[in-house]
């Protein structure tokens, strides 16, 4: 039995379409802003603590510039906790901040900010 010749065209389009790869189909246009990731931002910090105090070094490797701060949570209730002054760090510089506690460290972070 043979197709009528509408129905076969109809067929062999209808099963090129499925045949074809993902990336050949059709998609939604979005705008070029829209799919822009943010550029990189945030120093890269190494902190290291010994005994009661608390070094730490980062580097900026991106364009703009970190105000980076530390932060020293004490293992004692009694002793302070701090929060270091911040510091900016450049494109493509290192900053040194340091802190300590009376006694033990308990916990140690850096904070993040986008300098004006």
């Amino acid at each position: 039995m043979r197709l009528p010749r509408s129905l076969a065209s109809a067929t062999a389009a209808l099963a090129l379409v499925l045949s074809l790869p993902y990336e050949a189909m059709l998609h939604a246009r979005v705008r070029d802003d829209e799919t822009a990731a943010p550029p990189p931002f945030g120093a890269e910090c190494r902190t290291t603590v010994s005994g009661s105090h608390v070094v730490a070094y980062c580097h900026n490797p991106y364009i703009d510039t970190d105000r980076v701060r530390l932060h020293i949570e004490c293992a004692r209730w009694w002793d302070l906790d701090t929060d270091g002054a911040p510091v900016d760090a450049g494109p493509a510089l290192t900053v040194r901040l340091t802190g300590r506690c009376w006694k033990e460290v308990g916990a140690v972070w850096i904070s993040h900010e986008k300098a004006d």
